[in-house]
């Protein structure tokens, strides 16, 4: 069929004004969007103990229309919420977990809410803002009754549980064309962005209790097992690539320390920028503990926590992400925010507000160095993945802080969750209407991923860790 040039015309300015319709639309609707999240940031849920979390956003996406699937991959709060049919499929992550030890109120003081968690990575906007997007994507397949499938991905505890990793491994993401996801953060970026993979593990060792004092020669102590553990993983420091890290808490050295402990145990990370490293130096790590019971005349087990890949990054699916992330703009500060955020500024450390950063987008990249690790590595190695990070959080604020946590309880990190929603969705509107700019993705995931590539989750065939924030 052929068309002409003002027939062409035509259908982009239809296809455009339907964008922004729906972009509009989300304005309209972000009192409501704003509400989900504030309520998710109450309750702060750890990870696959999100259990009103799971449900508030199943809630809100099945009053639009969506398919409900829950319980997915063996993960009571997992689910896909899927509307539309046929191609292409796109994916929306969104996560919803908490972290343990940073209740915080929505103020700029260091003072608890009176909560075991706090949202410190923002998990709460990110739930929201991406399930604002596949509604306003399925709003703009709906209103001009376009061909494909708007996919939510409700992903569970992303801190240390690695859901998406049994979401992945169960074969949830195989027919998906496109995978888009985003992450609170101090800045607006859209460059290629990279992650640490990461193996976690947790040590237990046995011993023999005695009486301290009376009996010492009786006893075999496990805490004297970790000891000797980490003292030798502390001295392979040296020994490892210069990127590497190494990360560990004692979660049980005992009770009492006139008690020779039977028991004790030791929680460990290792994270490099390259899989095949983490293998060797998590192997590494297990013969450390192994030499540590030999020598301690204790015994030692472990169990594998978590395992994630770096991310694949995608650059053809980053510009058209960036592009969209440059339209819709970045946070303006009112007066009341400018004042929290100075105040949190100045318990940073910093000596005035970065205000400009927050409304800005960063220049993009094609590529970036790693800090952290995330689960969405694995998806980013099942599909093509696009991302982006958002100012929900004052400039200069670190994740995992409880400044994180206050500012994303109030308007500034509101403000972030909606460009976030924004930009995914226009993004989204951009794949469906533009199916070379898919295969143009595809075609540099499977360069990146190599020939021959078959995905082996680096946790093994464990079942879901859904017990290891008790």
């Amino acid at each position: 069929m052929k068309y002409t040039l003002s027939i062409v015309l035509g259908m982009l300015v239809l296809g455009l004004y339907a964008q922004e319709d729906v972009l509009k639309k989300m304005d309209s609707r972000s009192g409501d969007y704003e509400k989900i999240a504030l309520q998710i940031w109450d309750w702060a849920e750890m990870g696959y103990q999100e259990v009103q979390s799971s449900a508030l956003l199943q809630k809100t996406l099945e009053a639009e229309g969506f398919r409900i699937e829950t319980g997915v991959a063996g993960i009571p709060t997992a689910f896909v919420a899927e509307y539309g049919s046929g191609a292409p499929v796109i994916g929306v992550l969104g996560e919803f977990d908490a972290l343990p030890g940073l209740s915080q109120k929505a103020i700029p003081k260091k003072e608890s809410a009176g909560g075991v968690a706090g949202h410190a990575c923002g998990h709460h906007l990110f739930g929201t803002a991406s399930a604002a997007a596949a509604i306003a994507a399925k709003d703009w397949l709906e209103s001009g009754k376009h061909k494909g499938t708007i996919r939510f991905y409700g992903c569970p505890a992303e801190e240390g549980g690695g859901a998406k990793v049994y979401m992945a491994r169960s074969g949830l993401f195989d027919d998906v064309d496109v995978a888009l996801h985003w992450h609170p953060g101090d800045r607006n970026d859209a460059s290629a962005s990279a992650s640490l993979a990461n193996k976690s593990a947790k040590f237990r060792f046995h011993g023999v209790s005695a009486h301290a004092a009376g009996a010492p020669h009786k006893g075999r102590s496990a805490l004297d097992g970790v000891e000797a553990m980490n003292a030798m993983v502390n001295l392979m420091r040296e020994h490892i690539p210069e990127r590497a890290r190494i990360h560990y808490v004692i979660t049980d050295g005992g009770k009492a320390p006139n008690v020779v402990p039977d028991y004790a145990e030791v929680y460990y990370y290792a994270r490099h920028n390259s899989r095949d490293v983490v293998i060797d130096i998590f192997e590494r790590i297990v013969k450390a503990g192994e030499g540590a019971a030999l020598g301690t005349g204790t015994k030692m087990e472990y169990e594998i926590v978590n395992g994630v890949y770096e991310l694949l990054p995608n650059v053809r699916l980053q510009q058209i992400v960036n592009k969209n992330l440059e339209a819709v703009g970045g946070v303006s500060y009112s007066p009341e925010e400018k004042t929290f955020a100075t105040e949190i500024s100045r318990t940073l450390g910093l000596e005035s507000l970065q205000e400009a950063v927050a409304g800005e987008v960063q220049p993009f990249k094609t590529e970036s160095r790693a800090y952290g690790s995330t689960d969405v590595g694995d998806v980013s190695f099942v599909v093509p993945t696009a991302g982006i990070r958002i100012a929900t959080w004052v400039p200069g604020t670190p994740a995992h802080s409880w400044q994180a946590v206050a500012a994303g309880g109030t308007t500034i990190g509101l403000k972030g969750m909606m460009v976030a929603a924004k930009t995914l969705a226009a993004t989204a509107i951009d794949l469906y209407s533009n199916p070379k700019a898919i295969e143009e993705a595809k075609a540099e995931f499977e360069d990146r991923r190599g020939a021959g590539f078959q995905y082996v989750p680096l946790l093994g065939d464990r079942p879901p860790a859904l017990d290891y924030r008790e």
